[in-house]
């Protein structure tokens, strides 16, 4: 009599899920994924997080596929299992987009940048929704959004020392780029506390026309929070202020790596380039601006400026 073949583990499933993820069998995944979470859900050695991460995966099978409306309810499972799971709120994002539900999309894209600012699909998917909901809800789309929940600094730190650690399949989300860059380290709560004095302190001296003053109390700001966009971008103004103009351009940089479709760096740095005789690079940051604020009478009277100089 042949012997009854040993049923697979829970993670040997997931394994072979995995690689049928990577050759492009996507239904076969979908399968394998199914059959390990009905084994750990049966297991006694249940993990809320092996749980989730089951669900991310099968929900990136579904995306591949098409199935869009699954994917959703998988990363939903997910989330509730791992809360802020970064390829959930990205697969759920990609899966509301093709779905054109964009303002969750949107919502979605901004919350992953919340646990790191350095995810190019993220600040691409921002982009895109941005350009669509000016498109369908105009200037005021942003009060017709859903809130957006605020990621509490003790999950960012969990979560950027796990964020490689997981063994699931390739992220199906648009591509990022090829050079992985290495995250700023998330601030303490003390630092954010101080950052956020020194900051207050700047804006006072902008108010009183102490350009240069503020300039030093921002940069101790940032020494303490990196990652605060409104501090880049008033620094951006203090240095515009002093003729600091390749300074104002790096900051403001630097606040568009955090959110691309940020206005007021747009601005500035195409106020800079303009003072720089960079008109090219002017008119590109205008154009992105006027994309995302087609009526702002500012950046088409700087715009009109700057194509005079030619």
């Amino acid at each position: 009599m042949p012997q009854k073949q040993k049923s697979k583990s829970w993670t040997e499933l997931k394994q072979s899920g995995n690689e049928s993820f990577k050759t492009g069998q996507y239904g076969e995944a979908t399968n394998y994924y199914s059959q390990a979470i009905k084994e750990l859900e049966k297991s006694n050695k249940k993990n809320p997080e092996d749980l989730g991460i089951l669900y991310s995966n099968r929900a990136a099978s579904y995306l591949k596929d098409g199935n869009c409306a699954e994917c959703v309810k998988d990363c939903n499972m997910s989330l509730e299992l791992s809360l802020f799971n970064v390829k959930s709120l990205l697969r759920r994002a990609a899966a509301y987009e093709a779905l054109e539900r964009y303002r969750l999309a949107y919502v979605d894209y901004k919350t992953a940048l919340q646990i790191d600012c350095n995810i190019a699909a993220a600040h691409d998917g921002t982009n895109r929704m941005t350009k669509a909901l000016t498109e369908a809800d105009g200037l005021s789309w942003r009060e017709k959004l859903p809130p957006i929940p605020t990621v509490p600094m003790s999950v960012k730190e969990k979560l950027a020392q796990k964020a490689t650690a997981n063994a699931a399949p390739t992220n199906p989300t648009p591509k990022q780029n090829g050079t992985s860059q290495t995250n700023k380290p998330a601030p303490s709560d003390k630092d954010l506390k101080k950052a956020q004095v020194l900051k207050e302190e700047g804006n006072a001296l902008v108010k009183k026309g102490e350009h240069k003053k503020a300039i030093e109390k921002y940069s101790q700001s940032l020494k303490h929070n990196p990652n605060e966009i409104t501090t880049y971008t008033n620094r951006a103004l203090c240095y515009l202020s002093v003729k600091q103009y390749r300074d104002a351009v790096r900051d403001c940089d630097e606040a568009l790596v955090i959110d691309g479709s940020n206005i007021k760096a747009l601005y500035r740095r195409a106020q800079a380039h303009k003072e720089l005789k960079e008109i090219k690079a002017c008119e590109d940051d205008l154009n992105t601006l006027l994309k995302v604020e087609p009526k702002n009478m500012a950046a088409l009277k700087l715009l009109q400026e700057a194509q005079k100089k030619k």
